[in-house]
């Protein structure tokens, strides 16, 4: 990052004092503002895969490591071994070879014969290793030719910078430079896990750049010494306990990093830039006299002994940093719901920034491990004309891509997902994207003959052909491109020159949200009829509330239930009034996708009118699937794209437009259970077939990939460079 480089580059010259100060001062404001990460980020205990417990059946381990930064801590480190010595206990001090102190071989054999361990800290601890990849090529020599004069086996940068390809060029068999969180570090990108894991050789790295295949990576998971007594100033070791204690409950690796430099021994005056040794004592009292003999406490070099003997060596997916932007209201969003909460589920960390819909909704809020920010208000979607429609679509762009700028200088983001409508939402993602994250484009509508459809324009006009311009340039600044079904693939891919960067992801429904209750007995006497959608034009409500006329002269105990909002709500509403309906035919308002959910299963008939005329010829309805999922009976306009998908023998079809068809077609089926029983049986077995569930590991496997192709190419170029 710019910002160490010229930090690292300036250090020297900032009395310490001053920068202690300054890093303090930032430390506060941080711990505010990171304290659902630290000092416990959710989703790191789970153990890495093919863990297979420590030895002996030790129920975690307790690794013990010391940073040497300066003559005063080396002079420490003999009042140190004691200390842990007569209280049981070994550990790893890690020695500068180039700093401003000079080790001696004496103390290193001294170390070594009292069963403790020593590695390398960086080469000169300046924040300087990683600066360019030419100067690690070179700075490597000479750290591996200490590691074979001291017989070491373990490194840790400066600073806890890092960057775990690089370290390959390195001949050891550890590493200790990275941590599971810790937001106060200087590169803060945390490995999210508490166990140890192996770090393979690239691919694209030579073999002759290194001499082992990969090597066991231990990250500290125990908050740092400095960061809790110096820069915190806290009082107890209460904060270390709380973690072992989390650690210990989830059988991971309590690592920690104590300085010689800050311990303040009994003989010795306070100061600012020391903390009691009574605190480092009191945390291996701690140890011993809550969890006895239950904990493994091996040297470094051990657990990676260990790691590496392992017949299936355990490997850490870096969990991502993910950010959703969805001009939609998220929690009736079904399509970006389903995105957000099957990444969280694996242990990422999601943001997702969309619209209010009222006044009492907060505007930050966890769903589901979901970080859901209501970024602006929108309570209505009734906007008739294009700039009542445009103008919330700019405001938006401007406070997401403000917001998305923001949460991203303050901990970078992997990836960002954005979904349109409308496209140029791609780029309220450019800081992002411009220093190295993904950007995937998710066409939920192929806005074109969206807007066609809406204001019914002329599909030669120009301001068709500006929005197709517009679509072409979000879709070249996205790195990937997602459609929401196989009709608008090639219409799409075409049009945009994005072929062999476009997955088809249609809406599957989330099984875990809707499910079969069986055929519904309702006791109330009432047969409902159901529409949950938005209330455009192009969806056909009208057509339904026609339908239903000659429905309830047949069936008078029959009601419309209507759920959603949108530009045509209020010529329904007057629809429904002039044929004297108004009292069965009935509007609710938008739900949430669990709301709505157990709403469609207490229907009788599903309706999903669509004009095949319109827009709505190709745009897959995912109303369909969850009607289908959850054993509802669903009558279906007879559309190109539900021609594609679906056949009569799971949803009952009405030639579009045909109102009297649609009426026909709901009588059968509210009038005949046996038909009912029937379809409902075939319709949940595709449904179930087609599930979320057993498709959501293709959207998984393309952020995976994506993310990982920008780190290879990362890294790739860098090895050119040093080249």
């Amino acid at each position: 990052m710019l910002r160490n480089t010229i930090y690292y580059n300036i250090k020297p010259f900032i009395p310490r004092e001053w920068r202690t100060m300054l890093r303090r001062r930032i430390a506060v404001r941080q711990r505010k503002r990171f304290g659902d990460i630290w000092p416990i980020m959710a989703g790191s205990e789970r153990p890495p895969a093919a863990w297979p417990g420590w030895p002996n059946g030790k129920k975690f381990a307790v690794v013990l490591t010391h940073d040497v930064e300066s003559g005063v801590g080396l002079e420490k480190c003999g009042a140190l071994m004691r200390l842990e010595q007569a209280m049981g206990f070994r550990s790893c001090f890690n020695l500068i070879p180039k700093g401003n102190y000079r080790v001696s071989p004496a103390l290193r054999t001294e170390m070594a014969q009292q069963g403790f361990e020593v590695g390398l800290h960086d080469l000169r601890h300046d924040g300087r290793l990683f600066s360019s990849a030419r100067r690690f090529r070179r700075d490597a020599i000479e750290i591996n030719h200490f590691l074979r004069e001291w017989k070491s086996v373990g490194f840790r940068s400066g600073f806890m910078l890092h960057n775990l390809d690089w370290l390959h060029q390195l001949d050891i068999e550890y590493d200790l430079s990275t941590f599971d969180t810790d937001p106060f570090e200087p590169q803060p990108e945390g490995r999210h896990t508490i166990f140890p894991f192996w770090v393979p050789r690239p691919l694209s790295q030579s073999p002759s750049g290194a001499s082992r295949e990969g090597y066991v990576e231990l990250p500290y998971t125990l908050p740092q010494d400095s960061t809790l007594f110096l820069l915190l100033r806290e009082p107890t070791i209460e904060i270390w306990q709380r973690k072992l204690q989390w650690i210990a409950a989830h059988g991971g690796m309590a690592l920690i990093n104590i300085h010689p430099d800050y311990l303040r021994f009994e003989d010795e005056r306070p100061s600012t830039q020391s903390y009691p040794v009574e605190h480092y004592r009191q945390l291996l009292e701690h140890l011993r006299q809550t969890y006895g003999e239950t904990f493994w406490q091996p040297l470094p070099r051990q657990v990676a002994d260990f790691v590496t003997k392992l017949a299936l060596r355990p490997t850490s997916r870096r969990l991502k940093r993910v950010c959703m932007v969805t001009h939609s209201f998220y929690e009736s969003d079904n399509r970006v719901t389903r995105y957000a909460e099957a990444l969280a589920a694996r242990g990422d960390r999601v943001d997702v920034f969309a619209l209010r819909r009222s006044p009492e909704l907060p505007r930050k809020e966890n769903i589901k491990g979901v970080s859901l920010f209501r970024v602006q208000d929108r309570f209505g979607k009734n906007e008739r004309s294009k700039f009542a429609y445009l103008w919330p679509l700019l405001r938006f762009l401007t406070i997401s891509s403000r917001c998305v700028t923001r949460h991203h200088v303050r901990k970078r983001y992997d990836f960002v997902h954005v979904h349109n409508v409308p496209d140029f939402l791609i780029f309220s993602a450019w800081y992002p994207k411009l220093t190295g994250a993904r950007v995937i484009l998710d066409i939920h509508d192929i806005v074109p003959e969206f807007f066609e459809s809406k204001f019914r324009m002329r599909p030669k006009g120009v301001l068709f052909t500006s929005l197709q311009w517009m679509e072409r340039a979000s879709a070249a600044f996205a790195d990937h491109v997602i459609v929401a079904n196989h009709l608008w693939l090639r219409k799409y891919s075409v049009r945009t020159r994005t072929i062999g960067r476009c997955t088809v992801l249609i809406n599957n429904v989330d099984s875990s949200i809707f499910s079969s209750r069986g055929l519904n007995q309702r006791s109330d006497g009432k047969f409902v009829i159901l529409f949950p959608g938005g209330l455009q034009w192009h969806q056909g409500v009208d057509i339904a509330v026609r339908a239903f006329e000659k429905v309830s002269e047949a069936m008078p105990d029959a009601e419309f239930h209507i759920y959603g909002d949108g530009s045509a709500k209020e010529s329904l509403m007057t629809l429904a009034e002039t044929i004297g309906l108004r009292s069965k035919v009935r509007f609710f308002k938008t739900m949430s996708v669990r709301e709505i959910a157990r709403v469609m299963a207490s229907a009788d008939v599903g309706v999903v009118p669509k004009r095949a005329d319109s827009f709505g010829n190709e745009a897959y309805s995912t109303k369909i699937m969850e009607f289908m999922s959850v054993g509802v009976p669903v009558v279906v306009s007879r559309t190109k794209v539900d021609l594609y998908y679906f056949d009569d023998s799971v949803v009952r079809f009405f030639d579009s437009g045909d109102a009297d068809a649609l009426a026909r077609e709901i009588l059968d089926l509210l009038q005949d259970s046996q038909l009912r029983r029937s379809m409902v049986a075939r319709a949940t077995e595709y449904a179930a077939k087609h599930c979320w569930d057993n498709c959501k590991g293709e959207y998984l496997n393309l952020v995976d990939s994506l993310c990982d192709s920008s780190v290879e190419m990362r890294v790739s170029s860098s090895l050119q460079t040093a080249a």
